[in-house]
């Protein structure tokens, strides 16, 4: 793998996972390394809620009641800081379904494109994902299943990989 500069990175953190789950929270790291994160407001609609997931990512429904930005307005955020750009995502399977249920929502259409962080690797560096991206969260100490953290995580371990294993850190 070899990267001349850093992708744009999107997490997506939801209410849990399969049929009638939605988006909670989307995070994104550009490029330059600014980052952007935002909790959802659920829709009426939406009102599967899994307490194993809350139990992962530490957001509760009524902080999203509270402090949650409306579809509309996460949409056109995301929009507004995505357009035109290609936007990698390394839980593409669930991720795409949720950032167009969003934008469904909203009535809206994405201005960019989001599509698997897998294309950016070879062979070599997929085999060395997980252990790259444990290198890189236990050197950080970057909390984990916060949408723009494990966007930040996952453009650091692409960082790593692209320096390929001669310039990597000891262990």
């Amino acid at each position: 793998m070899n990267l001349d500069s850093l992708p744009p990175v999107l997490d997506i953190e939801a209410s849990g996972f399969g049929s009638g789950s939605y988006p909670i929270e989307v995070g994104w790291v550009l490029a330059d390394g600014r980052s952007f994160c935002s909790l959802i407001r659920p829709l009426p609609q939406w009102t599967r809620w899994d307490a194993q997931a809350e139990q992962v990512h530490h957001i509760s429904r009524q902080t999203l009641t509270e402090c949650g930005r409306t579809v509309d307005e996460v949409a056109r955020l995301l929009d507004q800081h995505l357009r035109g750009q290609t936007v990698y995502s390394d839980g593409w399977g669930n991720d795409y379904p949720w950032l167009h249920q969003l934008y469904d929502a909203a009535g809206l259409q994405p201005s960019f494109r989001l599509e698997s962080l897998r294309v950016l690797l070879d062979d070599h560096a997929a085999a060395g994902w997980a252990e790259a991206k444990a290198a890189v969260l236990q050197r950080t100490g970057m909390p984990r299943h916060r949408a723009s953290a494990d966007a930040r995580v996952m453009q650091l371990t692409l960082a790593e990989l692209s320096r390929g294993p001669e310039a990597q850190p000891p262990r």
